[in-house]
């Protein structure tokens, strides 16, 4: 698996990662053969979160990686929830916000002893935008909190070498410019906003990131499921409008035209990006691991983007896998 630096730090991550929030979702069983499926097929990065199945995700992870050398795997976790058992004493762990020095290091701590490891690689903070934090207020006290202790916590940790990277994860449109305005990350995971079927973010957010040296790191590459399997699928987690669905139709069609499928232009577009050190879609099956690594191989050729572009489909200024390309239409 091919490797790129992430940001201006030392880590370097593989182009395809493991997104490890769909593997919390499934029975144990089912988890830990996606997980051995993809170590088996080259996969050395893995992205996991306390909130992915409420710190399921991340004890599943670590029984992977906590049997496999400390030098050949990157891990990355997430801050800004911490797991409180349920005061009825029953049920799942309850959820509580914390941007604060306190709770960034109380979550890193707790993230350690679930997966079983002395350190991760990068730290991301997560979710901190309006989708989790609505109204106004409310995210005002969360960024409060960043802004007052929660970042020089991270910078302390960074500085220290106890994390190779300080990340940021995002999902909705216009919150990478507040951070860069405040902040010093090292890189962005960007969920579902930069893919086949939507590039609004080659507006100002990617070119941002690239002026600054800021890595991006995509996460849901399918959009959860419309650019995996087509029209059967969802998009961000719900039914499809009827616009979206027949756009990926004539995506796959002239996919088929070239014998490429769906799920490999989807993946190898990403990847062209100057921005893009990582994908990490979230198989949550053995197949779909192995299927996730074939898919980044597979061969596709320039007229396939050619296409794209002329029946509108992809911007005219989104990069594609052929520096050539990309000059005769500039």
């Amino acid at each position: 698996m091919k490797r790129r630096r992430l940001g201006r730090t030392g880590v370097e991550l593989d182009e395809l990662g493991f997104g490890a929030a769909t593997i919390s979702r499934v029975g144990e069983a089912q988890a830990a053969a996606t997980l051995d499926a993809a170590w088996q097929a080259g996969i050395r990065y893995f992205d996991t979160a306390p909130w992915y199945g409420r710190g399921l995700s991340e004890l599943r992870v670590g029984r992977l990686l906590r049997e496999q050398p400390r030098s050949e795997f990157v891990v990355s976790t997430k801050v800004g929830r911490i797991l409180r058992a349920n005061r009825a004493g029953s049920g799942p762990f309850e959820v509580v916000f914390d941007y604060s020095a306190n709770g960034i290091q109380r979550a890193f701590e707790d993230s350690l002893q679930r997966l079983g490891l002395s350190r991760v690689d990068t730290l991301i903070v997560h979710d901190l935008d309006f989708g989790y934090h609505a109204p106004q207020a409310r995210w005002d006290a969360m960024m409060g909190q960043l802004l007052t202790s929660g970042w020089r916590a991270l910078d302390d940790l960074r500085a220290a070498g106890t994390i190779g990277a300080i990340g940021v994860g995002i999902n909705p449109r216009g919150m990478i410019p507040r951070f860069l305005e405040l902040f010093d990350p090292d890189f962005f995971v960007l969920a579902g906003r930069y893919t086949l079927m939507e590039q609004d973010v080659l507006d100002d957010e990617l070119p941002a990131c690239v002026e600054r040296g800021v890595s991006i790191v995509v996460g849901a590459p399918f959009n959860s499921g419309l650019l995996a399997i087509g029209a059967g699928g969802t998009y961000d987690y719900a039914t499809p409008s009827p616009e979206r669905v027949d756009k990926v139709r004539r995506i796959a069609t002239i996919c088929a035209r070239y014998d490429v499928p769906l799920p490999a232009a989807a993946l190898q577009f990403l990847l062209a990006h100057p921005a893009v050190a990582s994908v990490i879609p979230g198989p949550a099956t053995p197949e779909e691991a192995r299927s996730n690594v074939e898919a980044v191989a597979h061969p596709i050729p320039d007229g396939l983007w050619s296409d794209l572009r002329d029946a509108r489909l992809l911007r005219s200024d989104a990069p594609v896998p052929s520096t050539e390309l990309v000059s005769h239409h500039a």
